[in-house]
């Protein structure tokens, strides 16, 4: 099996380290060296200008899914142009009433090209082969919504 691993590093730049005041800025050092600025959520604290765990979870999930997506198509013949995805997260409790994300929701539009264009009910269906072999989306207790939006033609 394979394993993955970033580095993560906050440090105290306030000369307090109250809850409501010291600085939610990190950096995360993913895989090829790439750095992204990481912060809380702004509701909690964070920069609104970085990226927050949310956000980050959310993302994984939109590129898990688009990347499992891709291949099935690729596998069954079908070519791809185009992958769109405005995905949304949303907060809620959980049965204990902790914080969680309790709804994450994907909203693809796939375009395609080529001798066989699949029609609605078959977009459907290799999303939910997608959604059904997604790694991220199989690690998560969150309820996962998939609305797949259609070209207008």
């Amino acid at each position: 099996m394979s394993t993955f691993s970033i580095a993560l590093d906050w440090r105290r730049t306030t000369p307090d380290f109250d809850h409501k005041t010291f600085d939610r800025s990190h950096i995360w050092r993913l895989a090829g060296g790439q750095i992204v600025r990481g912060s809380a959520a702004p509701d909690y604290s964070g920069d609104p200008e970085m990226s927050n765990p949310e956000e980050a979870l959310l993302a994984a999930l939109s590129s898990c899914h688009m990347l499992t997506f891709l291949t099935i198509a690729a596998l069954r013949k079908l070519t791809v142009d185009r992958y769109e995805d405005e995905p949304t997260a949303e907060l809620g409790k959980n049965e204990k009433g902790k914080m969680m994300i309790s709804r994450l929701t994907l909203r693809p539009l796939v375009i395609f090209s080529g001798a066989t264009i699949p029609d609605a009910g078959a977009v459907r269906e290799l999303h939910r082969k997608a959604k059904e072999n997604c790694f991220i989306a199989n690690s998560l207790l969150s309820e996962m919504i998939l609305e797949p939006r259609f070209p207008e033609t």
